[in-house]
């Protein structure tokens, strides 16, 4: 049994969307970001981080449990666990790490960025603005150019990659990106959006 703790964020939400995939049993506790939870003594105990999502896996290596902190570590994780959605050819795994950590070092920091200056920060900085807001859009236009040449960011196959990539894509809006420049990824999407792992991980979080 996996305990997920997480909140219906663009990070949270690729580890659901894992797990309906592979069928593994899991309790979902909300962790509310926006209450500041994520920063109570119990949360920093599970990641000193303060950040979502957190799994506790009760059979962990050797059977003891494990927690495990940062999305991209514990995708990996559990699709080595079970043996889906990492790729066993050599070509198609690195593919598929390359494209999860452009999602972790890239595209989902500048849509974070892009969407914090354009709505959240206290006060408009023009320049912080223009550079994230830029950066967001060349990054979905790399993604596009991957999926004109492939159906999946690892190739034929869909993998862990693209459930990471889910999430900032499902939350574009934040980051005022949409998909007027990339038809290509509102094709990946809305197949994206068909699996029941998709569907079930956005209807757990719009509860």
């Amino acid at each position: 049994m996996i305990d997920l703790h997480a909140f219906p964020t663009p990070n949270s939400i690729k580890v659901p969307i894992l797990l309906e995939e592979l069928g593994v049993p899991y309790t979902y506790h909300p962790v509310n970001v926006r209450a500041g939870e994520q920063k109570t003594p119990e949360h920093l105990a599970m990641n000193p981080n303060g950040k979502v999502p957190v799994i506790i896996d009760s059979d962990g290596p050797g059977g003891a449990p494990i927690t495990i902190v940062e999305s991209a570590a514990i995708m990996i994780y559990l699709a080595e666990k079970h043996g889906r959605f990492l790729p066993i050819d050599p070509v198609a795994r690195v593919r598929c790490l390359e494209w999860l950590m452009f999602q972790a070092a890239g595209l989902g920091p500048m849509f974070g960025q892009a969407g914090y200056f354009l709505k959240l920060a206290p006060e408009k900085i023009p320049a912080a603005i223009e550079r994230f807001h830029t950066e967001a859009r060349r990054n979905m236009r790399v993604l596009d150019g991957r999926l004109a040449e492939a159906e999946w960011l690892a190739g034929d196959h869909i993998s862990i990659a693209d459930m990471a990539t889910f999430g900032w894509i499902w939350r574009r809006g934040f980051a005022d990106v949409d998909f007027s420049e990339a038809p290509n990824v509102e094709r990946w999407f809305n197949a994206m959006s068909a699996r029941p792992g998709g569907a079930r991980a956005v209807a757990l979080f719009s509860v």
